[in-house]
């Protein structure tokens, strides 16, 4: 076996080449960990290995968050061009993206190992996730009106990631909410209810963009081959948040002049779930068959697989969702498919992660890739 990081580009690379893409392994790590968790059969050992991931997707997300902070402070000259790349950048979304599947694992993991006091710590970072996701919703958008360079046939649905935050996060307050007081959860599913529609509303746009797209200048190059699943996203995160909030409403407001818009969002909830859980379906399909294709072509491995499991993974939360609230076994069945498919991508991609920090090979940032890259250009151009 070769000596690790033997493919460094330079000493120190992996910090000063450490890329928010990174995030993505805990976003999918810890989707895998709540799936577990949710699969209709109580199987010896299956609650002990949902933790266990869930305790590895946090300590993923510390090592990781702290690692971006050294980049921050020691290697503040690549802040800048990571800003401007055109790709780099999307991935921002993924650090609160992270946080908040860590906070819903918080509820199902660290009441019974802690405590009912878990439910004021998942409170206050629930309001820090809300935060970022709102953060990076506005300044990458900003940052490509203002100062990137795009063009249609480059587009990639990579620009979801900065808006679908906020979705995630709303996902998180509905099963945050029935564990606060009455007012504090009121406020959690205003709250939620906003960064929904804020959320899903651009994604809609962005997804008919990806269509255009796509029947334009067909798929893109192999290097973006998990982008066509990151669609399933929003539809899949939308449906679950919609249920979720949904279903805490009308105990967050019972008593007040809102109860009845409460019952009303239950209901609503449900049906509007269920047929964004039908525009999920059929891009799982697409995204199947696009999948499908890139393997033909041998598609390179890059972190840009985490792109696999995560939007996958919570189509499968959505789906025990829908299985939980009309109890049919439809769902059930379709869940389960989906939990066992997303167990096996989580382990291939995991397998070539491993290989690639081992070697060093995947501490390379775009970003940072030279006289080339996207973000040197505008700079040169600015400084010019």
């Amino acid at each position: 076996m070769p000596r690790p990081f033997s493919r460094l580009p330079e000493p120190l690379a992996f910090i000063r080449h450490f890329t928010p893409n990174w995030f993505a392994m805990t976003m999918g790590t810890g989707v895998l960990a709540l799936v577990i968790a949710h699969l209709p059969w109580r199987l010896p050992g299956l609650a002990l290995l949902a933790e266990g991931l869930w305790f590895f997707a946090v300590s993923l997300f510390a090592l990781f968050t702290a690692l971006f902070v050294l980049r921050l402070a020691l290697f503040r000259d690549t802040v800048w061009p990571m800003l401007l790349h055109p790709v780099q950048s999307m991935f921002l979304g993924a650090i609160p993206m992270g946080l908040a599947v860590l906070i819903k694992g918080l509820l199902l993991f660290g009441v019974p190992r802690w405590g009912e006091g878990v439910y004021a710590l998942a409170h206050a970072l629930w309001w820090l996730d809300a935060a970022l996701a709102l953060l990076g919703a506005l300044l990458v958008p900003c940052l490509m009106f203002t100062r990137q360079h795009h063009a249609l046939e480059k587009l990639t649905a990579v620009w979801l990631l900065p808006i679908v935050a906020p979705e995630v996060a709303a996902s998180t307050a509905g099963a945050l909410a029935p564990h606060l007081g009455a007012a504090a959860a009121q406020q959690l599913l205003v709250a939620g209810f906003v960064l929904w529609g804020l959320s899903l509303s651009l994604a809609f746009s962005l997804i008919t963009l990806v269509l255009l797209r796509l029947a334009l200048h067909k798929l893109p190059d192999t290097d973006f081959a998990a982008t066509s699943w990151l669609p399933l996203g929003p539809l899949a995160t939308g449906c679950l948040g919609l249920l979720s909030m949904g279903q805490a409403a009308p105990l967050a407001f019972a008593g007040t002049p809102l109860a009845s818009a409460a019952e009303l969002a239950r209901d609503l909830g449900l049906i509007g779930g269920l047929a964004l859980w039908g525009a999920g379906l059929w891009w799982l399909v697409i995204a199947t068959l696009f999948t499908r294709h890139y393997i033909r072509d041998n598609m390179p491995f890059n972190l840009g697989w985490w792109g696999f499991t995560f939007p996958l993974g919570v189509f499968a939360l959505a789906t025990f969702e829908l299985q939980a609230l009309t109890g049919l076994i439809f769902f059930t069945l379709v869940g389960v498919a989906l939990a066992i498919q997303l167990a096996a991508v989580w382990s291939l991609v995991f397998s070539r992660t491993l290989a690639g920090v081992w070697h060093g090979e995947l501490f390379q940032a775009p970003c940072l890739g030279g006289p080339g890259s996207p973000a040197v250009s505008v700079l040169s151009e600015q400084t010019s």
